[in-house]
Parts: C-alpha cells; sequence; structure tokens
C-alpha cells in the first residue's frame, strides 16, 4: 500500500521523504492557506523533493475553469494530479482531463456510487472521506470495503485512496482490506512511528551497554 502525506507544510514532506516513506503527497486549499506564503512557490518545491503523484486541488466549481486550472496546475510538474470535486462537472472535467493524459483524484467521495462514477469517468484516483464519515455515526471503513469489492468485480484501474485518516487503526483496516493508498496528516504518520516498547527496549539497550562499558 502506498503512503501519501496529507500537507502542504514543507518541513514535514521533507522529514518524512528523507525517511524514504512517502509515495506521494495530496493537498488542498485549506491545507495550502494554512502553511501561508505564496502558494505558487510551495507547489513547486512539493513537486521537485516529491517523484510520486502530487494531487493539486481546483478550486473552480464550473467546468470551464476546472480545466483551464487543471491544465496550469500540470505545469508544475509531470507528477501533479489535478484534484477535481465529485459533483458533474468535476466528473465532466476529469473525462476530458483524463482524456489529454492528465491524471486526476476525485475527492470527497461519499458513497460506492460517486466511487463507481467516478472510476468510469477515468478517475486515476477516488478519494473518499473515512473519517468524516464516522464524524456522522457512519462506517467509513466499510465504504472501503464496498469500492473495493466493485473495482475487483469489474477491473477498474482506479486507485482507491483512502483520505481522512484520524488514527493509526485507519491506515491497519485500509491495508487489511487492500486500499491502494492512504493519503494522512504528519501527525497520524508520526504516531504509526511510535510504540512504548520500542522506547523501552531501545532504553534497556542503552543501560545495558552503559554497564558493560564501566566494566571495561
Amino acid at each position: 500500500m502506498k503512503i501519501f502525506l496529507d500537507t502542504a507544510n514543507l518541513e514535514s514532506i521533507k522529514k518524512f521523504n528523507d525517511m524514504g516513506l512517502l509515495d506521494g503527497i495530496t493537498t488542498n486549499p485549506s491545507l495550502m492557506s494554512k502553511e501561508g506564503g505564496n502558494p505558487k512557490d510551495v507547489m513547486a518545491e512539493i513537486t521537485k523533493i516529491i517523484k510520486g503523484d502530487v494531487s493539486l486541488e481546483v478550486v473552480s466549481t464550473e467546468y470551464s475553469g476546472m480545466i483551464e486550472e487543471g491544465k496550469r496546475l500540470r505545469q508544475y510538474g509531470k507528477n501533479v494530479v489535478v484534484k477535481v470535486p465529485m459533483t458533474p462537472d468535476g466528473l465532466k472535467a476529469c473525462k476530458s482531463l483524463s482524456s489529454e493524459g492528465i491524471p486526476v483524484n476525485v475527492t470527497l467521495v461519499f458513497s460506492p456510487n460517486q466511487a463507481l462514477l467516478a472510476a468510469k469517468s477515468g478517475a486515476k484516483y477516488v478519494s473518499p472521506f473515512i473519517g468524516r464519515l464516522d464524524d456522522i455515526g457512519q462506517d467509513g471503513m466499510h465504504l472501503i470495503k464496498e469500492i473495493k469489492q466493485i473495482f475487483t468485480n469489474y477491473n477498474f484501474g482506479t486507485q482507491i485512496l483512502v483520505a481522512s485518516i484520524r488514527h493509526p487503526m485507519h491506515v491497519v483496516d485500509a491495508a487489511k482490506i487492500g486500499a491502494d493508498v492512504v493519503t494522512l496528516p504528519p501527525t497520524v504518520l508520526d504516531k504509526m512511528l511510535q510504540h512504548p516498547l520500542t522506547d523501552t527496549g531501545l532504553e534497556n539497550f542503552l543501560s545495558d551497554w552503559k554497564k558493560l562499558k564501566a566494566g571495561i
């Protein structure tokens, strides 16, 4: 399973990329706004750091604007994937951009029907937001199971990109189902690195080594 980092923070991107953990990046206007600075410079830097796919999102809600923005975003690098919303205009833009060889990530997906339609429109990625479903009392991970079954039944090439990850167990559950990608915030990836027994074990090793050195 591929791991994407859901952020526009260059420090976090460099940190985890240097560990060899990142297969790609997803961003959106909210994440860009959070970091401040010139978004054009940030997007350009991200596409240079990351060799894998980088999802950059359009802000237009109409077809013509999405096409114009999508082509402009693609100029940041051949690894740019244009992110469009799961709307009629978004699917129309997905079809057009995909037919021109520009990969598309259809975002804000909340149902199997939406995922199916996104795949049929030619999306490279479909992004179901599981955390937001959990927030309203629905089972976000059940949605991933349904999408996985549908895509398997019909051999869709569209990849399932699990978004709105809240905690490390979301990652484990998505991996068990066989999702293609998870995109997660830096805080969750940090938690995946940690375990109290690892810390305790390292402390014991270092303590024993100091005792051994003292006896030499």
